[in-house]
């Protein structure tokens, strides 16, 4: 049975870019568009792995993260922030204690960059 990852971006562009990168590799898809979509979709999912962006209606993805990071069912699901400020990211980083992100990329990335971040978290 494939691994599944969790995509949560309000872009449906990226969602289609992810999708066809990662399917090609092996990997089950289920997305998100919001943050309170993201917390019900990981709760009913149990995913091995989510990509989050930072910026995101309803509930922004530090906050998501943080709500992902105190739910029991999906505590250790490691989770990789997505976003184009890196800087303003590492800011409300510290200034938040960390929020628990396994990881993150900047935005733009390459297919590379994100197949490697997925065996980073998800071996072979």
């Amino acid at each position: 049975m494939a691994q599944k990852i969790l995509i949560v971006d309000d872009d449906s562009l990226m969602h289609l870019l992810y999708r066809r990168h990662l399917e090609q590799a092996g990997y089950q898809i289920v997305g998100a568009k919001s943050g309170p979509e993201a917390l019900e979709t990981a709760a009913r999912e149990l995913p091995q792995l989510i990509f989050m962006d930072v910026m995101l209606p309803g509930l922004d993805g530090l906050s998501t993260l943080r709500a992902l990071k105190k739910t029991e069912a999906t505590k250790l699901i490691p989770v990789v922030v997505i976003t184009a400020n890196v800087s303003e990211y590492l800011a409300s980083q510290q200034e938040s204690g960390f929020s628990g992100a396994a990881g993150f990329l900047s935005k733009p990335f390459s297919p590379a960059q994100l197949l490697i971040e997925v065996q980073r978290f998800l071996p072979s």
